[in-house]
């Protein structure tokens, strides 16, 4: 049985937009399983909602809203969840891919670290700007303007850049 063009489709855009998904679900869940378990909640949406895409937007902003959206919703019941229970910080998983740069996975953490020290709408922002979606993108995203994601995003990266360069140096 072949392939519909429902199938198709949602291959091909999942194809072009996993790395992006994947980022954000990494900005929000805790490593190195939840990231996971994200991505695979972020894909259930995205293929669950489908068919209601009507065009409004391009396809790849209707993806990240759904996946900016996903990861909030999960981060709040997670949040409020947590306070119930224990991390077993004591669990490690490293997914074996390729050699890992220890400078930048440091400064990868250092970074990940002051941006879940940010706000929600802050994380939001950071993220799909970490991402090169223009200001333009970024508030069809939000529903925010473009002027006030451009006053948000200096205020952004000036909390980031006084975060992170302590820790660097």
């Amino acid at each position: 049985m072949g392939k519909n063009k429902d199938d198709e489709f949602f291959e091909e855009i999942l194809e072009r937009n996993k790395y992006k998904i994947y980022r954000i679900c990494n900005i929000y869940a805790v490593s190195p399983i939840e990231p996971q378990d994200l991505f695979q909640e972020v894909i259930f949406e995205i293929w669950k909602s489908l068919k209601n895409f009507k065009g409004k937007s391009s396809i790849d902003t209707w993806i990240y809203k759904i996946t900016v959206n996903v990861c909030l919703r999960k981060k709040m019941k997670f949040d409020k969840s947590n306070r119930k229970t224990d991390r077993f910080e004591s669990i490690h998983f490293i997914p074996i891919e390729k050699e890992i740069d220890t400078s930048k996975q440091e400064k990868f953490q250092y970074l990940k670290e002051c941006i879940s020290a940010l706000n929600e709408t802050d994380t939001s922002l950071i993220v799909l700007y970490l991402d090169d979606l223009s200001y333009k993108e970024i508030a069809k995203i939000t529903g925010l303007s473009e002027n006030h994601i451009a006053v948000k995003m200096k205020r952004i990266r000036k909390k980031l850049f006084e975060c992170i360069t302590p820790k660097i140096n």
